[in-house]
């Protein structure tokens, strides 16, 4: 299994309803990636001045992340997507 260094976070999204309030189903083609997703490994965190700072985070969490990230990155990990993102990109946990 992978496993993120530092303060890197591996997501897999969580797919929100495709309906809205009404009953309309939205097509995929017109919904946005999803910005909440479950976390699936985590690192260890970030040293500052020689003391590690751990991570807010755990396996399973269902957080909030920004949809514009900078560190977002899509990943493949055998044959499924994830994002991997920094911990400070993540909003919350829901």
């Amino acid at each position: 299994m992978f496993k993120p260094l530092h303060n890197y976070v591996l997501l897999e999204r969580i797919n929100e309803e495709n309906k809205t309030a009404g009953g309309i189903i939205i097509p995929d083609t017109a919904k946005e990636k999803p910005s909440r997703g479950r976390v699936i490994a985590a690192g260890k965190g970030v040293y500052e001045n020689g003391t590690q700072i751990p991570m807010t985070v755990k396996v399973g969490d269902e957080v909030l992340f920004a949809k514009w990230a900078s560190s977002a990155n899509e990943v493949k990990i055998d044959g499924k997507d994830y994002v991997l993102i920094k911990e400070s990109d993540i909003l919350g946990i829901l």
